[in-house]
C-alpha cells in the first residue's frame, strides 16, 4: 500500500506517533510518504521505503500570513497524484485532516483519508467555535477516524455529536535500547535520587507543580530534578527554582532527542498535567522501568495503574504526589517492583506490532468506504 502521513514536526505527541507509525509501516513493506513543515525529529538518517516531503507556504502580498492549510492540501494532492498514494493519514483534525479532504476533492475523490485525533485538536482547538465546524467536517468526511484513547473518543462524541465510528488505537512503544546510565554521576552526586519531567512546558503541563512536588520531596530525601523540554513556561519555572533556593538541584536540559539516556538515570517520572489525551511521555518512562506519578485526568488512567506501576492523584494535589514520590524513593523494593510492572505493561499492552496491525486494519476499512456527503463531481483535468 502507498500511504501518505501528514503531521507536525514536533518532539512529542502526534509528531512522534506519526513518524513511528510510518517507520513501522515501511518495515512491513508499505511505501510511506511523510509530509511536514520540517523533518520530524524521529526521522533520523535514511529509512528504507520512507520519503519526506517538506510543506512550505509561500508568502503572497494579499495574505497577512502564509496560508499553510492551502499549501499543505496542494502538497498532499501533488504527492498523492505523482506517487499514486492510496491513503492520506492525517495526524490532527486541523489543518491536516481538513487539508486532506481538499486534496481528495482536487483528485476527484480518489484519495482515501484516515484521521487520527491526538488531543488538543479536539479538546482545545476543535472546541473553539471558530474552528468547530471545520473539525466536525473533517471527522465526518474522513474514511476512517481513530483516537489515541477512549477518553479522547468519548470527548469527540460529546463535543461534536458526530454519528460515525471512531476506533481507539492507543499509542505504542518499542523496547528501549540497553543504556548504561552513566549520567547519574553528574546528575545526582552523593547517591541522590533523580526525578524527571519531560514536556513542551505549556500551561497544560503544569510545570510549576513539578517544581512544587520536588520542593517538598527534597526536604525529606536527597534528590535532583531533570526538566527535559522547552516552551512558554520554562522561564517561570527557572525563576521559581531560583526564588526558592534550589536552582542548583534542577537541571533544565532543553529539547532532547536522546530521552532514553535521561530515563535510564531516573527513579521517578512526574506528570501533573491538567489533561493528557494519552500520555506518551509517561509510556516512554514506563518502558524504561520508571514509575510515573501523574494526575488522574484524561487518558492517563488507561496507561497507568494506580498502586501497581505508578500513582494517580487528583489534579493539583502536589502534597499527595510528593508523598507518593517519597514512598517510592524510601522503599527501593517497591520502586523496583513498580518499575518492572510498568515496563511489562508498556511492552505488552502497548506493544508496536498489534497496534500497527490496528492501523493496517483501519486502512483496509477506509479503502472499502464509498459513501461521502460531499459530491466530488468529475475527475479534474
Amino acid at each position: 500500500m502507498r500511504i501518505g502521513i501528514s503531521c507536525y514536526s514536533t518532539f512529542g505527541g502526534s509528531g512522534v506517533v506519526a513518524t513511528e507509525v510510518g517507520k513501522a509501516l515501511a518495515a512491513r513493506g508499505h511505501e510511506v510518504h511523510l509530509l511536514s513543515p520540517s523533518v520530524p525529529p524521529r526521522l533520523l538518517g535514511f529509512e528504507n521505503r520512507v520519503w519526506f516531503h517538506e510543506v512550505t507556504a509561500s508568502p503572497y502580498p494579499l495574505f497577512e500570513a502564509a496560508p499553510f492549510s492551502i499549501a499543505l492540501a496542494s502538497k498532499m494532492a501533488d504527492v498523492a497524484e505523482h506517487h499514486g498514494l492510496d491513503i492520506m493519514h492525517a495526524h490532527y483534525a486541523i489543518p491536516h485532516a481538513s487539508a486532506a479532504l481538499l486534496a481528495r476533492m482536487a483528485l476527484g475523490g480518489k484519495l482515501k483519508v484516515v484521521t487520527t485525533l491526538h488531543g488538543t485538536d479536539i479538546t482545545v482547538v476543535g472546541a473553539d467555535p471558530s474552528y468547530l465546524p471545520m473539525v466536525k467536517l473533517a471527522i465526518r468526511e474522513s474514511d476512517a477516524v481513530t483516537a489515541v484513547s477512549a477518553y479522547l473518543r468519548d470527548e469527540t462524541y460529546r463535543t461534536f455529536k458526530v454519528d460515525r465510528p471512531i476506533e481507539v488505537i492507543h499509542n505504542f512503544i518499542a523496547p528501549p535500547e540497553t543504556i548504561t546510565p552513566d549520567c547519574r554521576s553528574w546528575l545526582a552526586p552523593c547517591e541522590a535520587s533523580v526525578l524527571t519531567h519531560i514536556s513542551n512546558f505549556r500551561p497544560v503541563k503544569r510545570v510549576l507543580d513539578v517544581l512544587k512536588v520536588f520542593e517538598k520531596v527534597r526536604k525529606e530525601h536527597p534528590c535532583r530534578l531533570v526538566m527535559v523540554g522547552d516552551g512558554p513556561d520554562r522561564a517561570e519555572a527557572e525563576a521559581y527554582a531560583r526564588d526558592h533556593g534550589f536552582e542548583d538541584d534542577v537541571r533544565f536540559t532543553g529539547k532532547q532527542l536522546d530521552i532514553g539516556s535521561v530515563l535510564a538515570c531516573s527513579d521517578v517520572f512526574l506528570l501533573p498535567s491538567a489533561t493528557e489525551s494519552f500520555g506518551l511521555a509517561a509510556l516512554e518512562a514506563m518502558a524504561h522501568r520508571v514509575p510515573v506519578i501523574a494526575s488522574r485526568v484524561g487518558g492517563l488512567p488507561e496507561v497507568i495503574r494506580h498502586g501497581v506501576d505508578g500513582f494517580l492523584e487528583p489534579l493539583g494535589d502536589v502534597d499527595a504526589m510528593a508523598e507518593d514520590t517519597l514512598t517510592l524513593l524510601r522503599d527501593t523494593r517497591m520502586r523496583k517492583a513498580f518499575g518492572l510492572a510498568a515496563q511489562e505493561r508498556a511492552l505488552t499492552t502497548f506493544a508496536e506490532d498489534p497496534i500497527v496491525d490496528q492501523y493496517e486494519a483501519a486502512y483496509d476499512a477506509a479503502m472499502t468506504r464509498t459513501k461521502h456527503t460531499v459530491d466530488f463531481g468529475a475527475n479534474p483535468r
